[in-house]
């Protein structure tokens, strides 16, 4: 957003039925995604789909619904994509860059990017390039790229609206005041499974025991990283650059329930918060409609009851959960910092479920890498820069995970 979303809101309130890409179709955004567009056929209409391919036979099943041709569907891994062109009667877009090529060659209002990790980058920055409204679930577009995403977003006029439920929460709140009246940002955390554990107490932790969220109903890596807190580190970054803001002005306050969802205090001490269930959908909707609203997304919140009573807040342990801290230490320091930071936690991440590493080294191997990473974080001015920072981090968190395993 940064500026880039206000000035087009006039623009886009009156905005008829929208033709969406979905990148991610088959993950859990994705797939919710497409419902609540299935729901509004009047506002919406599905003109595309990438995948990685893990269910080819869910990419099959999505193809046919949407009634989409081959050329409509984009495949990263081959294989998967040569299964699915058989059943779909012609050739798919493959590769791995085939999220970003299908957002190239075909126009798009809205391109939904819901991929995982920061392979989403590529298909950031494509979709800026078409001037499309990027909806963006892929928070490591704007941790491992924000200076070049945000550069181009400037130089295409293109607006970037969160589907994340927290930033969705700020974007909202941001309307009850102008910046320069804003006095802090509160992101909201539900604590993750392991609330109030020390790390002792979570060194046995199992990937299994890791993908079971109080909350909320996610993918394996956004589960994984909830539990770590590393998920609230990456907001935390999202969040400065997506809002033009300080680090310093964000804090972090853990609300088990997971009903409001951000908050901003502003400078007369009025506090704004946006509140509603623990569901993706109000969100995705509100993204891809943005700055309207879509009727029925989810059902509202029910104060009857003693529902009313059960919102508690609590400070974050930085001692047992430090990822927030490391993430703050890494916006801080700019550049490539923010970039080395998701790296490093995905490959650690990916050692934790392959079963080499302990649940809280997770988060060491993060500290590690970063306090090694001087030597090669730059200040970031192309995706190729990026790309080569990440590839550093990533092989001295093989180095790290060497050692530990």
């Amino acid at each position: 957003m940064n500026g880039v979303n206000d000035a087009r809101d006039a623009q886009n309130a009156g905005a008829g039925r929208r033709r969406v890409l979905v990148l991610g179709s088959t993950g859990s955004i994705g797939t919710q995604a497409l419902e609540v567009m299935a729901d509004n056929p009047d506002q919406f209409e599905v003109i595309g789909i990438a995948a990685a391919g893990s269910d080819p036979q869910a990419i099959i099943a999505q193809a046919r619904e949407l009634n989409l041709s081959p050329g409509a569907v984009a495949v990263a891994k081959p294989d998967a994509a040569e299964t699915i062109a058989h059943a779909l009667g012609g050739p798919v877009i493959a590769g791995e860059d085939s999220a970003a090529q299908l957002v190239r060659e075909h126009e798009a209002d809205v391109v939904l990017n819901a991929l995982v990790g920061s392979l989403g980058l590529a298909s950031t920055l494509a979709t800026l390039d078409t001037g499309a409204m990027l909806a963006l679930a892929n928070k490591e577009s704007l941790v491992a790229g924000g200076d070049v995403v945000l550069a181009k977003a400037r130089a295409t006029g293109t607006e970037i609206v969160p589907v994340d439920s927290e930033h969705s929460a700020m974007a909202q709140c941001l309307r009850a005041g102008r910046r320069e009246e804003i006095s802090r940002f509160i992101l909201t955390a539900s604590g993750g499974p392991f609330r109030g554990q020390t790390r002792e107490q979570m060194w046995d932790v199992t990937p299994d025991q890791a993908a079971k969220h109080p909350t909320w109903n996610m993918g394996q890596m956004n589960t994984l990283n909830s539990a770590t807190l590393v998920n609230k580190g990456l907001e935390l970054i999202e969040a400065t650059y997506l809002f033009g803001i300080s680090p310093d002005i964000i804090d972090v306050a853990v609300h088990p329930q997971s009903i409001i969802h951000s908050m901003i205090t502003f400078c007369d001490g009025a506090t704004i918060a946006q509140a509603s269930p623990p569901s993706m959908k109000m969100p995705i909707a509100h993204a891809l409609a943005w700055p309207r609203r879509v009727a029925h997304a989810q059902h509202a919140l029910d104060f009857s009851g003693s529902f009313a009573s059960e919102w508690t807040f609590e400070s974050l342990n930085d001692e047992n959960f430090p990822a927030v801290s490391l993430a703050r230490a890494a916006v801080r320091a700019g550049g490539t910092m923010p970039a080395v930071y998701n790296a490093a936690n995905e490959e650690a991440a990916a050692a934790f479920l392959s079963g080499r590493i302990h649940f809280p080294q997770i988060v060491d191997v993060v500290a590690e890498v970063l306090n090694g990473a001087d030597e090669y974080a730059t200040v970031v001015g192309t995706f190729e820069e990026v790309v080569a920072v990440e590839k550093r981090a990533r092989a001295r968190a093989h180095e790290v995970l060497g050692v530990l395993t």
